[in-house]
Formats: structure tokens, C-alpha cells, sequence
């Protein structure tokens, strides 16, 4: 019995490290199956992964593109929108004021077929002489700077077309400043004129309607440039009066008038 269990033992030992051997290369071959399906399971989930992105990346760009096409016609209206406001912004209230009542109320007054006929102010000349400040360098640069100010436009000099010895005036002698406003300027200007500096004359109680020279203009004399807000009276040498005259396209002193009228004129009532 001892003989054949000594016999037996070798072999018993070689078959369990044959059978461990065994585990081990199923176990080994188990693993490199499982990481290799782990590995196909990774480029898989990878792939899934990289076309699913690719899909939201396309569906994004078509979303944004539609977007981007939905919002040009808005983006275009709110674009003119802005570009109206800022015209309206920068008009001077009168001109636009003329242009949506004052036009359509004098059509209506006197049955003007064409539009081209209702009248409209053309321009704004505003003169200042010099009188004795004619021979005064001083004096010349004080009434240019002066109605410079006032009108916001730059002044030019005024020269004398003939001599006249009882004036003391040789021809081309600087005798006066003058401005000549059109367009906005000139509605701007106007609307200052009627609004804020006749009503600082003391005792006012409006302007001549005499003063048209039968052709559809109009001329209004100032004693003062101190009515003006922009002057300063500490930076005043002398007192100098002016000359405005309203240049229009109305064909009657009526027509002019009642263009004046609506435009804000203060004509004197009675």
C-alpha cells in the first residue's frame, strides 16, 4: 500500500500543476477576451460618441444658420428704423413742423394745385454795420465775431460797391458783417429768433407787418445783438443793431405773411 501511494503521489502532483497551468491559461486567455471586448466596446461607444457630436454640430449650425435667415429681414427693418429716428432726431422741429402742418394748412388757404407752389422759406440774411467801427480793426472783429456767435455760421465782411464822401465811405471800405443761413441752420436760427429772442425785447408787443417789400419778402430791424442768449454782456464793447431779411418763394406779401405767420413770427396784433 505504501509503495503504490508513494508511486501514486508524483503523478498527483504533476496533474494539479497541470490543472493549475490550466486555470491559469484559461484565466489569462478570459482576460485578454475580456479587455479586448472592452477595448471594442470602447472604439464602439467612441465612434457612437464622435458621430452623435458631429450630428449635434450639424443640427446646431443648420439651427443657427435658420436663425442667422429668420433675423436679416428684422435685423434690416430695425437697421431703418434706427436710420429714421436719427433723421428725425437730427431735423430742426420747425422744418418738420412745416413740413407735416405748415405746407398742408397753406395748400389749403389759398387751393394750390401743385405742391411746388405752397411757399417756403429760402434763406436768412442777417447784416450788421459797422457805422464808425468801419475805420476800427477792433471794431470790425468785434461785429465778425459777434454775429458769427449769434448765427452759428461763419460771418463774412461787407464792402462798400461805391464811394460817398458826405458817409465818409471809399469804395470797397469794410462797411458791415453778413450772414446767410439756409437749410437747417437757417429753421434752427428762425425757431431761436421767434421763440426766444424777440420775446426778451423789453416792451414787446410783436413786429411790423409793414415791412414787406412787395415781392414776398420780409425785413425785420434789431436795435440790440445784447437779445441774443449766446452774447455775454461783460464781452460787449459797443451796442450794434441788424438787419434779418426772410427770403421766401411766396409770389404776394399775403402769401409771405401768412407763411411767417405759421412759421411763429410775432406780428404786431391790431
Amino acid at each position: 500500500m505504501k509503495k503504490a501511494a508513494k508511486k501514486a503521489a508524483p503523478k498527483a502532483a504533476e496533474a494539479a500543476d497541470a490543472v493549475e497551468k490550466a486555470v491559469k491559461k484559461t484565466a489569462k486567455a478570459a482576460a485578454e477576451t475580456a479587455e479586448k471586448a472592452a477595448d471594442a466596446v470602447s472604439e464602439t461607444a467612441a465612434e457612437v460618441v464622435a458621430k452623435a457630436a458631429g450630428a449635434v454640430k450639424e443640427a446646431a449650425a443648420k439651427v443657427e444658420k435658420k436663425a442667422e435667415a429668420a433675423a436679416k429681414p428684422a435685423a434690416k427693418k430695425a437697421k431703418g428704423a434706427q436710420a429714421e429716428l436719427k433723421k428725425l432726431e437730427g431735423t430742426p422741429r420747425l422744418k418738420q413742423r412745416y413740413k407735416e402742418e405748415i405746407a398742408p394748412a397753406l395748400r389749403a388757404k389759398f387751393s394750390y394745385e401743385n405742391v411746388m407752389q405752397i411757399p417756403y422759406l429760402e434763406k436768412v440774411i442777417i447784416n450788421m454795420g459797422l457805422g464808425s467801427d468801419k475805420e476800427n480793426p477792433k471794431g470790425i472783429e468785434a461785429a465778425i465775431k459777434e454775429l458769427t456767435t449769434i448765427a452759428g455760421q461763419k460771418a463774412v465782411t461787407t464792402r462798400a460797391k461805391k464811394s460817398v464822401a458826405n458817409f465818409k465811405v471809399r469804395e470797397g471800405m469794410v462797411i458791415g458783417a453778413k450772414v446767410t443761413l439756409r437749410g437747417d441752420r437757417m429753421y434752427y436760427f428762425v425757431d431761436k429768433l421767434f421763440n426766444i429772442v424777440l420775446p426778451r425785447v423789453r416792451d414787446f408787443r410783436g413786429v411790423s407787418d409793414k415791412a414787406f417789400d412787395g415781392r414776398g419778402n420780409y425785413a425785420l430791424g434789431l436795435k440790440e445783438q445784447l437779445i441774443f442768449p449766446e452774447i455775454n454782456y461783460d464781452d460787449v464793447d459797443k451796442v450794434r443793431g441788424m438787419n434779418i431779411v426772410f427770403v421766401t418763394s411766396a409770389k404776394t406779401d399775403e402769401e409771405c405773411k401768412e407763411l411767417l405767420t405759421q412759421l411763429g413770427i410775432p406780428f404786431v396784433q391790431g
